[in-house]
């Protein structure tokens, strides 16, 4: 039996079972009954992907077997198997589909199934700043346990994204490893079918953040194989339906390393045969090309992005951080250079071993920096670093910023022999590495000390005040320039965002004095200055600068962008979006959602499914995607009246903006309490005639606005 007898076998096996399940449920069900994944905009988004249909009932699925029957066609062309494998892959999605039928929840931890299309986005920055450097695929288990999750720790610590199909799920559930979207290793379920889940993730990046048009299977398996770094590490034996499913990951550009002996041959840099278990991590990075960012932190613990979004219960915690209930606070602050000790790390007070477990502690700490080309208005972006710096330690965890921080430190940290000191060991290593280029000597000094803290609070907070009524005096006329900020283009490769005072970019992640900051550390990197010398409509935001940036940087894809509008030139969106708003016709307002808030909007569409409107660095004229903070934003729809065309927000957003929305409602219309005008799930969802009710009510000023010139 040849390695493509095994392909077609495989796919034979799937198309065949694929129709029997598809004939048994429309006898259960009928034809007409609604098919689709739960939150997705795309349906059955590997079938869409590849062939440009979307398939909304079982009808329509049964109908597209044909389309599939004509991919699984025996030949001895390497395509013919490839062909056969993107049918076996399809045939997968289907029977993955089925599982869903009538809202059913077929999958229960530790297993996930399905993965959102929020979870899509979520990798957009990571996977765009090299965060998340790689995806690794593992399918089945080694012979003895503690090799498969000796392979899963080492993809973890190095921040590859890893997904699970097969015993090896069982096999960490039993040694105790945590697994789970927060940790970064994301076990799919224990049926082969069920590995189509990561690479529906990846044939979404592809229509996401590259634009690519569904059905445009070229152009789909380019842009995977340029952009998505994913591989595969199947363990013998595999049988002939995995050995399809590799056809079809080689097929999208994604190399297929395994142990297998039984009729394999190997194709360089596509189908890897190493028997060496041990070293399959370095063999799939070298068959992807992935190169990894190494910082050495000298900590007891590992020190990865994985543990980002690592939960510590507090069951689990040795000690606690919290700001709201004692004094503790964060700061960066700049000194001369004689008065800053290279590598000086300072404990005033107690170490953690010194404290009794469960406590809930007084603990500051102050990053003392200095540089010849270090300014202060750095201080702060790297303040705001400090969240994924201490996130990254294996069993630490971090929320907040300046005196309101929160800080968790795991039971199993304390065994190991975690101390306070690490924590300046991270901050210390961190801000070296990645601000070198205006940071010379950094110290840090911890104090664990409630006495202390009290007076020392105090003091940050009149730094933190001053910085403030500063940043609150920026606005887009008071400086000279803005910045261009092209991260994403690793995904989206036409999208450009300008950043202003005012407008910080899309991912909420780079604001003005990021940007600035960026392009002090890299003059050649992503934030490049774009003068603001001439203006052509200084309602709208439309400069000719800005237009030749943005025509330069997209590589001619763009022409013109304006700041301040919805409807003439919006700025593009490359997928990563924290918020997207769109115009909501009956009222003439906007509405607004978040990546959060799964549920529905007055728009008849979740955030998934106005988010496939736009993105992939596209304008699209009456849908944008921003940033949060840029909702309470006097720039924000400026040429369109501004952030008083609001008229919806999920209530947690709302929640979050209500301070600075009032603010900006205040100053700019006069209106009270205008947060609470805003209408929000709890007072209707999906309803346009409902909420201009809701509107008249409270007496909305959108509604004394002119309607839009759209």
């Amino acid at each position: 039996m040849t390695l493509f007898d095994r392909i077609f076998g495989g796919s034979d096996y799937n198309f065949a079972r694929t129709v029997a399940a598809i004939d048994d449920a429309i006898a259960a069900y009928g034809e007409g009954e609604a098919v689709s994944f739960p939150g997705t905009a795309y349906s059955l988004p590997c079938y869409y992907a590849v062939t440009g249909v979307k398939i909304t009932t079982l009808g329509e699925m049964k109908a597209a077997m044909e389309t599939i029957k004509g991919m699984v066609v025996h030949g001895n062309r390497l395509q013919n198997g490839f062909d056969a494998g993107i049918g076996s892959a399809l045939c997968a999605e289907f029977l993955e589909a089925l599982k869903y039928l009538r809202g059913a929840q077929p999958y229960t931890e530790p297993e996930l199934g399905h993965l959102s299309d929020a979870f899509v986005r979520n990798l957009g920055v990571p996977l765009v700043t090299g965060d998340i450097p790689g995806v690794a695929v593992i399918i089945g288990g080694a012979e003895d346990p503690a090799e498969t999750v000796a392979l899963v720790k080492e993809y973890q610590s190095q921040g590859i994204l890893v997904s699970l199909t097969g015993k090896c799920i069982q096999q960490l559930a039993d040694a105790g490893y945590k697994t789970g979207e927060n940790v970064r290793v994301v076990p799919l379920g224990m049926e082969m079918q069920s590995v189509i889940h990561v690479v529906s993730v990846a044939l979404r990046a592809a229509l996401i953040f590259g634009n690519i048009t569904p059905g445009d299977f070229p152009a789909l398996a380019k842009y995977t194989m340029q952009r998505v770094r994913a591989f595969v590490n199947a363990y013998k034996p595999l049988s002939d339906e995995i050995v399809s499913y590799g056809a079809g990951a080689i097929c999208l550009g994604f190399p297929v390393v395994s142990n297998e002996t039984e009729n394999m041959f190997r194709v360089p840099k596509s189908l890897i045969q190493q028997l060496d278990t041990s070293k399959w991590n370095a063999t799939s990075l070298e068959a992807r090309d992935i190169k990894l960012k190494i910082t050495n932190i000298d900590i007891p613990v590992a020190f990865a992005t994985a543990f980002e979004g690592e939960i510590i219960r507090r069951g689990d915690m040795q000690v606690e951080v919290d700001g709201s209930r004692v004094d503790c606070f964060e700061l960066v602050a700049t000194k001369e250079a004689a008065e800053v000790e290279d590598h000086k790390i300072v404990v005033d007070g107690p170490e953690i071993d010194e404290i009794p477990v469960g406590s809930k502690i007084s603990l500051s700490y102050t990053v003392e920096v200095a540089g010849k080309a270090m300014q202060p208005d750095f201080e702060s972006v790297m303040e705001r670093k400090f969240h994924s710096y201490l996130n990254c330690i294996e069993g630490v965890m971090h929320t907040g910023q300046r005196d309101m921080i929160r800080i968790r430190i795991s039971k199993a940290d304390f065994e190991a022999g975690f101390k306070f000191r690490h924590l300046g060991e991270v901050l210390y290593a961190k801000i070296k590495s990645e601000f070198e280029a205006v940071v010379d000597k950094c110290q840090v000094t911890i104090v664990v000390n409630p006495e202390k803290n009290k007076e020392l609070r105090a003091a940050a907070n009149e730094v933190f005040n001053k910085r403030d009524d500063r940043l609150k005096s920026m606005t887009d006329e008071s400086v000279d320039q803005f910045y261009t900020c092209i991260m994403c283009q690793a995904f989206s490769p036409s999208h450009v965002c300008i950043v202003t005072p005012e407008r910080l970019g899309l991912c909420g992640a780079v604001s003005w004095l990021d940007a600035k900051a960026t392009n002090e550390l890299d003059p050649t990197g992503p934030c490049q200055i774009v003068p603001k010398d001439r203006c052509i409509d200084e309602h709208l935001g439309r400069y000719e600068d800005v237009d030749e940036a943005v025509n330069k940087y997209s590589h001619g894809a763009l022409e013109h962008v304006t700041l301040y509008s919805l409807f003439q030139d919006p700025m593009t969106s490359c997928g990563c979006f924290e918020c997207i708003c769109g115009v909501e016709p009956v009222s003439m307002g906007v509405v607004i959602t978040c990546r959060e808030h799964a549920g529905m909007t007055p728009l008849g569409m979740t955030f998934s499914e106005m988010a496939s409107m736009t993105g992939g660095g596209v304008q699209t004229p009456g849908f944008m995607g921003h940033g949060k903070h840029f909702i309470a934003s006097k720039k924000f729809i400026a040429a369109e009246g501004g952030p008083g065309r609001i008229v919806w927000l999920p209530k947690l957003l709302k929640d979050q903006m209500r301070e600075r929305l009032d603010a900006t409602a205040l100053e700019l219309y006069g209106v009270e309490n205008f947060t609470d005008m805003i209408a929000d799930e709890t007072i209707c969802t999906d309803d346009p005639e409902q909420l201009l009710n809701y509107l008249s009510e409270v007496g909305h000023p959108v509604l004394s606005m002119e309607p839009f010139d759209m």
